[in-house]
């Protein structure tokens, strides 16, 4: 079974911290291919900070127009609202019986795991990339969980947090998004 990574995120924009972790689970992993899930409400977040999913949806089609073996993925925008990844994992089950799907997700991410819903499910039925976050080390209950793997991911400091705040105070955000993506933001104003 072709085995897939599922890198589920607002992308609120994508940056490349994003990109870097994508090409790694990508090329460094058993993953065959990686699927950045444009998630258009995590119910971890406030909904009102969101751009359109259709902007953050281009944006990260601009970022990976020369990506190999990274794609993105609209399968939450006809799935209801808020996205609960449980449900998403099991409707890809559902549709694509042959492929093996294998989240990723930041250790600070793994430390909130048990807010999610079914997290229990989670980690009963699939596996678990998990990439270091600087001062969010992985819980130690989690860190030995047959479901998870800790990998060696290079570390990012930055965050879309970080990205959004920076347009906003009118700072030079070049080389933290992609050229494209960065021309995208300006031309439709967003996050100013």
């Amino acid at each position: 079974m072709p085995k897939v990574g599922l890198f589920f995120g607002s992308f609120n924009p994508i940056h490349t911290g994003h990109l870097i972790i994508a090409n790694y689970m990508a090329n460094y992993t058993a993953l065959e291919e990686v699927w950045l899930v444009v998630s258009p409400h995590n119910p971890l977040k406030k909904k009102d900070s969101l751009i359109n999913m259709y902007d953050r949806l281009e944006m990260v089609n601009l970022a990976l127009e020369r990506a190999e073996n990274i794609r993105s993925s609209t399968v939450e925008f006809s799935l209801p609202q808020p996205s609960y990844t449980v449900d998403t994992l099991i409707y890809l089950r559902e549709k694509y019986p042959t492929t093996d799907f294998v989240l990723i997700m930041g250790s600070d991410n793994l430390r909130s795991l048990k807010k999610w819903k079914n997290c229990e499910i989670i980690l009963r039925d699939y596996h678990i990339l998990v990439y270091p976050r600087p001062e969010h080390p992985a819980p130690a209950a989690l860190e030995n969980h047959p479901s998870i793997t800790i990998t060696d991911t290079p570390l990012m400091e930055f965050s879309s947090t970080f990205i959004r705040n920076a347009v906003k105070d009118g700072k030079n955000i070049r080389y933290f998004v992609p050229d494209n993506v960065m021309t995208f933001i300006e031309n439709k104003g967003l996050y100013r």
